[in-house]
């Protein structure tokens, strides 16, 4: 079995402002040239994180920038490369909130799951309420919180916006589109499930989950299975 791959290779951790300053020729021989993430402390509580594609500079920086005086400890993480200290240093920001890092962490591609956190709620609440009121025919709301004849559409669950969907057929790309509400839209025609529309678009039963695709990311098209993952 393959080794896994580190994020971390190596760490110093809480040294003191004043060794840095003493000496800097055995701090510069471990983090010289190095990628990394560190953080800065004053009084034992952090006060600022930072990435940096060389650690040494950065560090002496730090003894006499705007910073100053304002810490008197310091860490550093060292990556292999700097696919990652991106990342990694957003993941920090987002945590621990640092009082004087301006910036709050981002994540380039990752998905923010409060949105379809809120839907699930509403539905949810939909369906109880479904239930107490003894109500089983609701016409659709294009919007995707009222479920078609007491059953949500099979894509409703995975999705909270509109999306383009395509798939490949005898050498032909098919083009679809679904609402947020889950409904998919082939030919101007409404269907309630991905295998529905795949049907309908190659003429027998198929997998719809499997048949079509959406963009997952610039020019990354997946199938729709990866949306139950």
């Amino acid at each position: 079995m393959p080794k896994p791959t580190l994020l971390v290779c190596q760490h110093l951790e809480r040294i003191s402002r004043g060794a840095l300053e003493r000496y800097q020729d055995i701090i510069r021989n471990f983090v010289r040239r190095r990628y990394g993430v560190y953080a800065l402390y004053r009084k034992d509580r952090l006060y600022y994180v930072g990435l940096a594609r060389n650690l040494r500079n950065r560090l002496r920086h730090h003894l006499r920038d705007r910073h100053g005086k304002s810490w008197d400890r310091f860490s550093v993480y060292l990556t292999v490369g700097d696919s990652h200290i991106r990342e990694l240093e957003s993941l920090v920001l987002r945590i621990v909130r640092p009082r004087d890092n301006k910036q709050r962490g981002k994540f380039g591609r990752a998905e923010n799951l409060l949105p379809r956190f809120k839907r699930d709620v509403r539905r949810k609440h939909e369906l109880e309420l479904q239930e107490l009121i003894g109500t089983s025919k609701l016409e659709l709301d294009d919007l995707g919180t009222i479920s078609l004849k007491g059953k949500a559409p099979a894509l409703a669950r995975y999705i909270d916006k509109g999306m383009k969907l395509r798939g490949k057929f005898k050498g032909r790309t098919l083009r679809a589109h679904a609402l947020r509400s889950g409904i998919i839209i082939f030919k101007h025609r409404r269907y309630n499930s991905p295998s529905l529309a795949a049907k309908a678009a190659c003429g027998f039963s198929r997998n719809g989950w499997g048949f079509w695709r959406f963009e997952r990311g610039p020019h990354e098209w997946v199938r729709l299975k990866e949306l139950k993952r």
